[in-house]
């Protein structure tokens, strides 16, 4: 794999029940940042992965029955601290953005799209028709809102339609990947069960480590070394129960059999911080 840089970004956060993501957990009230892969491409520069919250979500949830969304998950967005607002501090212009690749098409993902309209953008198209199949109750009920999605997304890059390639062998039990770019530098990986169409993204840094950002397929590193789901009632609120657990239990295997491959949920800060990838 052709190697990358990876800066991983907290763009707001969520504050519910750390029970309610894996199993065993405490009901005490726990942040959940949303985090933002920003990737820089030696040939098609700023590459981001997800966008994270933005104030495009306060304004999708302010009505009945989106709202309810938000009270379920309340939200924290400090100013400047939208992934818009977080590149231009870094000197990075929103149409320096040459691509965004959504992991799924939960609200807290994709709030920031708006902001970059010069982005080719790459998601499963799974994940769009589900999107478009629910009413508003069933749509906020999943974590999705429609309004927060561009209509250009129909000209995205699908996931299914990108050229199938072998995985290294330090992503094992994963072994087949999709070719975004056509030079095996960001291969998206399906990681069923969270939701439809939802993936992840394999990478290989500067330094040689292969990484996988693994969306929501776990909430936290502690899920995946542990083998702990979230409680059966959460994952088939928003997806296949049975599948996620699946997905969690090869994502299991793949730590303790290779330990030097890095795992990165999109909310997990403790496991971006220890991978030195976010300050």
């Amino acid at each position: 794999m052709k190697r990358s840089s990876l800066e991983i970004v907290e763009c707001g956060h969520c504050r519910h029940a750390e029970a309610m993501t894996r199993r065993g957990a405490t009901w005490r009230g726990v942040d959940f940042p949303a985090l933002v892969g920003v990737i820089h491409h030696a040939q098609e520069g700023v590459i981001l992965y997800d966008t994270g919250y933005d104030a495009a979500f306060m304004d999708a949830t302010r009505a009945l029955p989106e709202r309810l969304y938000r009270l379920a998950t309340p939200v924290t967005l400090a100013p400047g601290e939208s992934i818009v607002d977080q590149l231009a501090t870094r000197g990075i212009p929103a149409d320096a953005v040459r691509h965004i690749i959504l992991s799924h098409f939960h609200g807290d993902h994709v709030a920031g799209l708006h902001n970059f309209p010069h982005a080719t953008l790459h998601c499963a198209c799974a994940g769009l028709r589900d999107l478009r199949a629910r009413s508003r109750f069933g749509s906020a009920r999943r974590g999705l809102l429609p309004a927060l999605v561009p209509d250009r997304i129909d000209q995205a890059a699908f996931f299914e339609d990108a050229t199938p390639v072998a995985l290294p062998a330090a992503f094992q039990p994963f072994d087949r990947g999709a070719d975004l770019l056509g030079d095996a530098s960001l291969l998206a990986v399906e990681l069923p069960g969270h939701c439809p169409g939802h993936w992840g993204l394999a990478l290989r840094l500067e330094d040689d480590r292969y990484t996988l950002l693994v969306g929501d397929a776990a909430w936290s590193l502690t899920a995946i070394e542990r083998n702990m789901p979230p409680p059966g009632l959460v994952a088939r609120l928003l997806g296949d129960a049975a599948v996620q657990r699946s997905t969690l239990a090869a994502l299991h295997r793949l730590h303790g059999g290779r330990p030097d491959t890095l795992l990165l949920p999109s909310h997990c800060s403790i496991a971006a911080r220890q991978a030195g990838l976010q300050a």
